[in-house]
């Protein structure tokens, strides 16, 4: 099965709300905001949310399989420019390869965990909107659960596409 982007019809702002709502919000030097002060998702994004959750979750897994059947540089060519722009398609197959033959065959994943961020221009990170898929899972050569991470971000022309795969 070929992985496809998956084009959300989420409009930029309803993600950088809903990124802005999960983040830690910076606290007042002098007294933390109550919890009823903070923001909260009305049902309709809670549904929102939950629905692209499970979305980005059967993406990642897609990019996890591929992952599995040793087809890395297929992750690496539908992955953001800016991925493109920071590591080339031979190392980037070369890392995923070592980290996978280091670890052996997977033998279970474990449930996702979603997470959301947003970066600032001018860090470590490319600008924008991200997604994050974490998997804990179980590989032949490694006795405790590995946490595999597949990143989204999400492009200038509305449209989620890989930004890492990481094995810690």
């Amino acid at each position: 099965m070929k992985f496809q982007p998956i084009a959300l019809a989420i409009a930029l702002s309803a993600c950088a709300g809903v990124a802005a709502a999960q983040q830690p919000q910076p606290q007042p030097q002098q007294a933390a905001q109550p919890q009823a002060q903070q923001q909260q998702l009305t049902p309709e994004q809670q549904a929102q949310l939950q629905r692209q959750d499970a979305d980005m979750t059967r993406a990642a897994q897609q990019v996890v399989q591929m992952i599995d059947a040793n087809r890395a540089g297929e992750v690496w060519d539908m992955s953001t420019a800016a991925v493109k722009r920071m590591i080339p398609r031979d190392s980037f197959v070369q890392q995923v390869t070592g980290d996978r033959e280091r670890l052996g065959a997977p033998s279970a994943r474990g449930d996702a965990v979603v997470s959301r961020s947003q970066f600032q221009a001018g860090g470590e990170v490319p600008e924008g909107i991200y997604i994050n898929v974490a998997f804990p899972t179980r590989f032949a050569s490694s006795e405790q659960p590995v946490r595999e991470l597949v990143s989204f971000r999400l492009d200038e022309d509305k449209v989620w596409r890989v930004s890492g795969y990481s094995l810690r």
